[in-house]
């Protein structure tokens, strides 16, 4: 399955996941295109608003540009909404991390599966 694909089929998982637990969700789609600033997924229910960067990885780790999770903060500022990471790991659970628990290297953020473990959240620890 082409990369892009499979980012758009995680997506569609996850606002499928947010709305079968009585939270609303939508997919910005052309998210990374747009001129302004927008997360992959916006998510909310009357308590809480949430912005997801999500990436669907490969492997066991994934590198994410500075410049969007820039954007990603940025949106979120403006928008009154939480920035979080989802990552979807090949045969794995989603996994939700703040920024702040990236690693930060010269010219990206760095994220991989067993950080996640231990930093992130599962689906359902996140929308408690």
């Amino acid at each position: 399955m082409a990369g892009k694909q499979k980012g758009t089929n995680a997506e569609r998982e996850l606002v499928h996941m947010f709305w079968s637990k009585d939270w609303a969700a939508i997919r910005v789609a052309g998210s990374g295109s747009s001129h302004y600033p927008s997360p992959d997924v916006l998510a909310g229910n009357n308590l809480r608003k949430l912005a997801i960067e999500c990436k669907a990885v490969g492997s066991t780790s994934r590198y994410i540009s500075i410049e969007q999770l820039e954007d990603l903060v940025l949106f979120s500022k403006r928008f009154g909404a939480e920035p979080w990471v989802g990552l979807r790991f090949d045969r794995e659970e989603w996994l939700f991390i703040g920024i702040e628990d990236l690693e930060k290297t010269e010219a990206s953020y760095a994220a991989n599966l067993e950080a996640a473990k231990r930093k992130g959240l599962l689906f359902e620890e996140l929308i408690k």
